[in-house]
């Protein structure tokens, strides 16, 4: 960043229906066993995922009934903008704020479709002025907290003394669908779960700074992650295995990265990944040569909330900072695109 910009706190929220792996699987297998041969292959998934517990927007019943994109859509608007105002909150009393000093509110969301905007959905009873700049982003999937975080940076570096508040909001669950008798959907339902988080960031000088940030995304890679729309919802895309091709290509897309800060992954004190999977976070643990098991936040993220999409490497950020991190972290996720992003944080000496 040109101008100092700090992160001032991380918030997180999930919604209230919080279900076992077990449940989860079960209420699978009512759905999918008798109409889907390959189903008792596929549900291996279930234990091998890596997650013990996850958050949803409704009760585990509700997914097993005939849905379209109305009652789906609704389901959303109504859970996100809660978890908007919760994880928002969150942040803005952690960090000491009003919601009324807030000057711009980044909002990273991709599982529903909301016009107007969530942040407009919730600025009356939230407090933001009328005048607060909105930045609502769509489409960047996993990646979304990360580069939702680089943007408000960006923005809090523009106006110095600015307060900018980036939250990312995600209802994975709500593209569980029965209709869809596919591995990609099998997969999905074994990973995807629901959750918000918010971060405050201020243009001025502080204990843990923004210090740059990058993208990179890969060409002829549309087709390894994103969704599909039709009359159901919103249905997943993964036509390619996402942690062979980590494993091979995400440390290059890193190293450009910081090497275009003069940095390199030798200056990372501690990586700080989007976890995906079980299979992902192994894979990245390879790429990035360090060694096995040292990403454990991201395990454990994963372990108790499943993979949130944009949310959730900023559940792993908030766990980071909880204890006293090294001089550099590196925030890293990818998402659709297939775009790599990552932040470089770094602690005041």
């Amino acid at each position: 960043m040109s101008r100092p910009v700090s992160l001032a706190s991380v918030a997180t929220a999930v919604p209230p229906h919080r279900i076992s792996q077990r449940e989860v699987a079960e209420a699978a297998h009512r759905g999918f066993s008798r109409r889907y041969d390959d189903y008792g292959r596929l549900a291996k998934v279930f234990e091998t995922s890596g997650i013990r517990t996850r958050h949803l927007a409704r009760p585990v019943e509700w997914y097993l009934q005939p849905l379209g994109w109305q009652q789906r859509n609704s389901a959303y608007l109504e859970a996100a903008t809660a978890l908007f105002s919760e994880a928002a909150t969150g942040a803005l009393e952690r960090a000491g704020v009003s919601a009324g000093e807030v000057d711009a509110v980044v909002t990273v969301s991709s599982t529903g479709v909301a016009t107007p905007s969530l942040d407009a959905r919730v600025a009356d009873a939230m407090g933001f002025r009328c005048d607060v700049e909105r930045v609502p982003v769509f489409g960047l999937g996993c990646a979304g907290g990360v580069t939702g975080l680089a943007i408000g940076g960006r923005l809090a570096a523009a106006r110095p003394g600015s307060r900018v508040l980036v939250v990312a909001v995600e209802l994975c669950s709500l593209s569980f669908r029965l209709d869809k008798l596919t591995k990609e959907n099998i997969v999905a339902t074994a990973l995807f779960a629901d959750g918000a988080s918010a971060c405050l960031l201020r243009g001025c000088e502080g204990e843990l700074s923004v210090e740059m940030s990058g993208q990179h995304t890969w060409r002829d890679t549309l087709d390894i992650m994103g969704w599909s729309v039709d009359d159901e919802g919103l249905g997943v895309i993964f036509d390619r295995a996402i942690p062979p091709f980590a494993e091979a290509h995400v440390a290059g897309a890193v190293e450009a990265i910081l090497g275009r800060a003069g940095l390199g992954r030798e200056d990372v004190g501690r990586f700080a990944c989007h976890p995906g999977g079980a299979k992902v976070i192994t894979a990245l643990e390879r790429a990035l040569s360090i060694e096995q098991g040292t990403l454990d936040h991201e395990r454990d993220v994963l372990a108790e909330h499943g993979n949130m999409s944009a949310p959730t490497a900023l559940f792993v950020l908030e766990r980071v900072l909880r204890d006293k991190p090294p001089s550099r972290v590196l925030l890293t996720a990818m998402g659709p695109g297939f775009t790599a992003s990552c932040l470089s944080l770094r602690a005041a000496a």
